[in-house]
C-alpha cells in the first residue's frame, strides 16, 4: 500500500455524516484499491460502522476527535476552538505528510480558513481560490473562484488562470487547457480594469499553461467554449448558483410537463431511457469535489449535502490530484512565470 495514496478524511462533516462519509469511503476504495483512508472523528461513533464493511476495515485507521466543526460555526469561530475538531485533525494529517490529501463535505468557510494557516499558499501564490469542474455541450469545463475571493486584482486572476489550467490537466485530462476569463463581452475594451489587465498579462506572457483564449461571457460557459474559466469569487459564486438553480427550474418543468396529460406520460415512457441518460449526465454528484487550489497540500471541499456517491467522487478528485503529481506541476508552472510576472506587470 502506498503512503502518497492516504487520504484523510473529516468524519464529521456534512448534513449526513458520519454515515455518508463512510459509505462514500467504502465505495471508493473499491474504485481505488491502492488508497488507505484516515478518519478523523467521534471514534465511539465511526468504529462500529466501519467494522461493518470489512472491506473498508482494512483500509482504514480510526483516530478520534473530541469535537466538530458546525456548519454554522464561523471560521473565526472554528479557528480559535477547532483545534482538536475532527476537520483541523484531518488538515493536520496532511501537514504532518500523513495524509496525501483531505476530503471534508464539512464548513466551506471554516475549511478554507483552516486550510490555509495549517497548509499555507504555495510560494508565488497570493490567495488560494475555489475550482470546481461541470458539464458543458463539448466536455467538462473548470471554473475558478466559485467565492474564496470576493475582490480581485489582475494578478489574481493571472493566478487562478494557471490554478484552473493544472485543474484541467490533473483532473480532466485536457492536455492543452484552453483558458478564458469571463466578462461582459469579448470585446478587448469591455471590462473593469482588473479583468483587462489580467488579459493583458496573459496576452504577453511567453509561457502561458495553455492557450489564453481571451474573454468568454456567461452564456460561453455552458457552451464549452474554454476549458477554464476565470473569473473573481464574488461573480464565480453567482454564476455557479444561476447554473444550478437553472438546472433544477428544467427539471421543474420537465416534470410537470409530463404529468399535465395521459399522452404526455406515455410520451414519458417512450422517452424514459434519453431521459434516464440525461438526468446521468447532469447528476450533480458526479461534479462533487471542488478543490482548495494554491494551498501547499491538496484539500478537496465536498458539498456538505451530497450523499455516498457523491462523496466517493469528491474523494476521486482528490486521488487524481495526488497521482498527477499537481502540486509539483502548479509549483513548476509558477517558477516559470515568475520571471515573465515583473515585466508583464508593469507594463498594465
Amino acid at each position: 500500500m502506498s503512503a502518497s495514496l492516504a487520504i484523510s478524511l473529516d468524519a464529521m462533516g456534512g448534513d449526513n455524516a458520519p454515515e455518508m462519509v463512510i459509505r462514500g469511503a467504502d465505495i471508493a476504495r473499491q474504485r481505488f484499491p491502492t488508497a488507505h483512508f484516515l478518519f478523523f472523528g467521534d471514534e465511539q461513533r465511526i468504529k462500529p460502522m466501519i467494522d461493518k464493511l470489512p472491506g473498508l476495515s482494512a483500509v482504514s485507521t480510526v483516530r478520534h476527535a473530541e469535537t466538530e466543526v458546525k456548519m454554522e460555526d464561523k471560521p473565526s469561530q472554528a479557528l480559535r476552538a477547532g483545534r482538536k475538531s475532527s476537520m483541523r485533525l484531518a488538515i493536520d494529517a496532511v501537514h504532518s505528510g500523513e495524509a496525501a490529501a483531505v476530503v471534508s463535505a464539512g464548513n466551506t468557510g471554516a475549511l478554507m480558513a483552516m486550510a490555509k494557516i495549517v497548509l499555507r499558499t504555495l510560494p508565488g501564490i497570493d490567495r488560494p481560490a475555489i475550482a470546481s469542474f461541470f458539464p458543458t455541450m463539448r466536455s467538462e469545463s473548470v471554473m475558478l473562484d466559485l467565492g474564496a475571493n470576493v475582490e480581485c486584482d489582475a494578478t489574481n486572476l493571472v493566478q487562478f488562470a494557471v490554478m484552473g489550467s493544472v485543474f484541467a490537466r490533473t483532473v480532466l485530462g485536457v492536455r492543452e487547457p484552453s483558458i478564458g476569463l469571463l466578462n461582459v463581452g469579448t470585446e478587448e475594451a469591455k471590462g473593469h480594469e482588473e479583468v483587462r489587465g489580467a488579459a493583458q498579462i496573459l496576452r504577453e506572457a511567453s509561457h502561458v499553461p495553455g492557450t489564453f483564449h481571451g474573454f468568454v461571457e456567461g452564456d460561453d460557459i455552458a457552451r464549452g467554449i474554454v476549458d477554464v474559466v476565470v473569473t473573481d469569487g464574488f461573480t464565480g459564486n453567482v454564476a455557479l448558483k444561476s447554473i444550478e438553480g437553472t438546472v433544477k427550474l428544467y427539471g421543474h418543468f420537465l416534470r410537470h410537463s409530463f404529468k399535465s396529460s395521459w399522452m404526455a406520460g406515455l410520451g414519458y415512457l417512450m422517452a424514459r431511457p434519453a431521459l434516464n441518460a440525461l438526468r446521468a449526465r447532469l447528476d450533480p454528484r458526479r461534479y462533487n469535489g471542488a478543490i482548495f487550489m494554491g494551498l501547499n497540500g491538496i484539500c478537496v471541499k465536498s458539498h456538505g449535502g451530497t450523499d455516498a456517491f457523491g462523496f466517493a467522487n469528491a474523494i476521486g478528485v482528490a486521488v487524481d490530484m495526488v497521482q498527477n503529481g499537481a502540486i509539483a506541476k502548479m509549483q513548476a508552472e509558477f517558477e516559470q512565470m515568475a520571471m515573465l510576472a515583473p515585466q508583464s506587470a508593469a507594463s498594465v
